[in-house]
């Protein structure tokens, strides 16, 4: 009896001893649940490593903006609620601290970045600066895409791939989204009643779209890793940002550089945006034709698509790319149009030591994505051209460009001083001076200037079969063109604007309109030719008019007029014209060492301090080691690259001295 009684007792100590030991478990289970609950929730976790660093680039144009109810606010708080690793870099022309300051440091405002002076980012611009950023992975998407939690978890297993690649997915339009984050920003509510939204009844939203909408270009989601390595072998064309082409143009130029493996994770990724967000043009009269004059960047777009062709898809109109599934919480590779499946993200190959019943399930799951897939429509080399027509003429341009005072920069250039007019651009975007305008002397110079967004017109009167090479100073070429100028200059005075004219060869230091602008009406101001430091700056045919100030007043216009119908009667440049009209023959109008004075339209001439405007021969500048640190001495304004003869040695001295900003094979400013 006693020994049945020791062996009852020492089993209900056992019983007792299970039970309690079941309990801890159960109970250590639940205070770990949340973590592990909040860890799936934000599939920012890894058996094997930690959690990758992902950095979302995007830009806003002048369509998009953070304000509260935006749908822009909405996707970036969507963004930020996956994950506690994303970082979003904002390219933006308005640099303001209130948009970071929703965000806090997880924000990071960045306008250096090239933009179209209608405020368009250029891609190439965009990925050359992603660069700069210290990341894990990259994604580069719309400002307008909302983002659910299975991002960050296909993110986190392609980050597993033992190899470079590209991950793309396309979103999908919805046409009304009745949720909002709710004041925590972690849980989505609905707008009617509050109540709680699952991710589940999202993805189901998601996924019933999906069978509606298969886009291809649009609001495409890209991804890459490893940023150390170029994300792919060419040079981008200056593409603008979201508006066609340069997805699909990108996706063909990774593949066919064979560095990265390319897959579509459509069916993985639940993603979406608004369609009237797309359709905001078309939402009002006015922008309408907002509409209109914006239909030249698309178009541009595929010129620059066709222009430099496809390469790896050069006989093939389409294709489609592998994807990356999910099922049953596996991830694998597959081919779109395929059944079998390639290859498996985890360790263990998918093959014959599957059951049936697993394998009808993965096969069940692959024919269910079969409707979400990309299609990728390649453009070709040689195909017929898109003709670029620019929707403005000069008229319609000086207000878009003109500053509050109703000022303007002029340069005026053709196809052999491409190059330094675009450094000469990227100088004035640098000094944040995007009140200029180009005129363009030939066709080439204006398709040109269009592709890289630059307010540009043409001049139908500009003389023809200009020389690329020989056009320098005293050439009969240089005299023909530099009479485009000042009748240039005085047709945007008489329609109401001041006008900086500014040769492209003319290096700025400092932003020098708050100056020229204090000299009042009824006064040109221009720069002096003269070198001899003694000898003073209203010497006989000094005046440089390859760079002056004249406002839009009567008196102005008047003396404008007779230089040049001085001009067009001469076989000269424009140059003695200007001299010999508002200073006379030999100077007899000179007032003191570096004014003028024309009698008939009382028309002063302000001739400019040689050290903050020197010319190209004064003081030796050029000829200094340190070209810039001795124009800082003196506090320059510009500096002239003349006085030297030939484009070539030109662009040579520029380069050489450290006075270029742009760089010619990248297509950017530097």
């Amino acid at each position: 009896m006693k020994l049945k009684g020791l062996r009852a007792g020492l089993l209900l100590s056992v019983w007792l001893s299970g039970f309690l030991l079941i309990a801890l478990s159960f109970y250590g289970t639940q205070l770990l649940s949340p973590s592990l609950d909040h860890r799936f929730r934000d599939a920012s976790f890894s058996r094997d490593s930690v959690a990758p660093r992902i950095t979302i680039f995007t830009a806003l144009d002048g369509s998009s903006s953070f304000e509260e109810g935006s749908q822009a606010l909405l996707a970036v708080r969507s963004w930020f609620a996956l994950s506690s690793q994303i970082t979003v870099v904002l390219f933006t022309q308005h640099n303001s601290s209130a948009s970071a300051d929703k965000f806090s440091s997880r924000l990071l405002l960045d306008s250096t970045i090239d933009f179209t002076f209608l405020g368009t980012p250029f891609l190439h611009s965009m990925l050359a600066r992603s660069e700069a950023y210290i990341s894990d992975i990259a994604v580069l998407m719309d400002p307008e895409t909302v983002l659910l939690p299975d991002f960050i978890s296909t993110l986190n297993y392609a980050h597993e791939l033992d190899r470079d690649w590209l991950l793309v997915s396309s979103s999908v339009d919805i046409p009304h989204f009745p949720f909002h984050w709710d004041e925590t920003g972690h849980f989505w509510r609905q707008d009617n009643n509050g109540k709680r939204v699952r991710f589940g009844e999202l993805q189901k939203m998601i996924s019933l779209r999906s069978w509606h909408s298969n886009s291809s270009e649009g609001k495409m989601i890209m991804a890459w890793n490893n940023l150390d390595v170029p994300l792919h072998c060419g040079v981008l064309p200056p593409f603008l940002y979201q508006r066609g082409t340069h997805n699909q143009w990108i996706i063909n130029e990774v593949m066919s550089c064979k560095k990265r493996f390319v897959f579509d994770a459509t069916p993985t990724i639940s993603s979406f945006y608004l369609r009237n967000a797309v359709n905001k043009y078309n939402s009002s009269s006015d922008n309408v034709s907002q509409a209109k004059t914006r239909n030249w960047e698309s178009i541009g777009n595929s010129h620059l698509g066709q222009l430099y062709g496809s390469l790896f898809f050069s006989g093939n109109k389409s294709c489609t790319l592998p994807k990356l599934l999910k099922c049953n919480k596996r991830y694998m590779f597959t081919k779109a149009s395929d059944r079998s499946i390639d290859l498996s993200i985890h360790k263990g190959k998918i093959g014959s030591n599957i059951g049936f019943r697993r394998r009808e399930k993965i096969s069940a799951c692959i024919s269910r994505t079969k409707s979400r897939r990309l299609r990728l429509d390649f453009v070709q080399k040689d195909q017929a051209l898109p003709v670029l027509k620019f929707p403005f003429d000069l008229k319609s341009l000086l207000p878009l460009v003109a500053d509050k005072n109703r000022t303007v920069v002029l340069s005026i250039a053709g196809f052999s001083y491409k190059d330094m007019m675009m450094s000469w651009v990227c100088r004035l975007r640098r000094l944040g001076v995007p009140n200029f305008l180009v005129c363009a002397l030939d066709e080439e110079t204006y398709q040109f200037s269009i592709l890289q967004g630059l307010p540009v017109f043409i001049d139908p009167y500009a003389p023809k079969n200009i020389s690329f090479n020989d056009c320098h100073f005293g050439s009969k070429c240089f005299q023909r063109v530099t009479k485009v100028k000042s009748r240039t200059v005085l047709k945007i005075l008489k329609l109401g604007y001041n006008v900086l004219l500014s040769d492209v060869d003319v290096y700025w230091f400092r932003n020098p309109l708050p100056l020229l602008s204090s000299f009042g009406p009824s006064v040109l101001a221009a720069q002096s030719d003269e070198y001899n430091t003694t000898a003073p700056i209203n010497r006989p045919r000094r005046l440089n008019s390859g760079f002056y100030f004249a406002r839009s007043d009567e008196v102005t216009i008047a003396a404008m007029e007779k230089v040049v119908k001085h001009a067009s009667t001469s076989g000269l440049s424009e140059q003695p014209s200007f001299y010999d009209t508002l200073c006379g023959e030999g100077g007899i109008h000179r007032l003191g060492d570096d004014k003028c004075v024309e009698p008939e339209t009382n028309l002063t001439v302000r001739f400019l301090d040689r050290d903050l405007f020197p010319n190209g021969a004064y003081g030796d500048l050029w000829l200094k080691e340190d070209v810039r640190a001795e124009c800082e001495k003196k506090h320059c304004y510009v500096l002239h690259n003349n006085w030297i003869s030939g484009r070539l040695k030109k662009l040579e001295r520029q380069m050489m001295k450290g006075l270029w900003e742009y760089e010619t094979s990248m297509r950017m400013c530097v």
